[in-house]
């Protein structure tokens, strides 16, 4: 289905109030005129290299590790509904992480569809701004990972 199969308020929102794009993304018209074709499922910024993700994370070697440290979120946040702030996942990267990131609180700054491997793209992609992620494996260890924005 097209993104604009619908018809849209100046927001950007459909005729039952459900937005397209994610919440806290910048620009409702960024973009407009380009002819993005998101597909079902997939961002509604469209596919390829000039979609971008803002994103913070944790790496862990062992798969306890990580799960020690999602437990800190889910119990300080995930469990009441709350979204992590992005300095308390800074707080808990700079703790767990084995990521160099992991100094910068686990902060990846902004990156293209195409330039991470495999699930860890997926997850990224896939996870909406302000939300954090269930724990995953990579071939470099298990993540989790907080979505700060996306851009075209």
């Amino acid at each position: 289905m097209g993104k604009d199969s619908k018809p849209k308020d100046a927001k950007g929102k459909d005729a039952k109030g459900k937005g397209k794009q994610a919440a806290g993304s910048s620009g409702g018209d960024e973009g407009g005129g380009k002819g993005g074709k998101g597909k079902g499922g997939k961002s509604a910024d469209g596919l390829g290299t000039c979609t971008y993700v803002k994103a913070r994370h944790v790496l862990c070697e062992k798969q306890g590790k990580i799960n020690e440290a999602y437990k800190k979120l889910q119990d300080g946040w995930l469990d009441n509904g709350d979204k992590v702030p992005p300095a308390e996942f800074a707080k808990i990267a700079q703790e767990y992480s084995e990521c160099p990131s992991g100094k910068k609180g686990g902060d990846l700054g902004w990156f293209p569809r195409g330039k991470m491997a495999g699930p860890f793209q997926e997850v990224a992609f896939n996870t909406p701004v302000g939300a954090t992620s269930a724990p995953f494996k990579s071939t470099h260890g298990y993540h989790f990972i907080l979505c700060e924005g996306r851009k075209n």
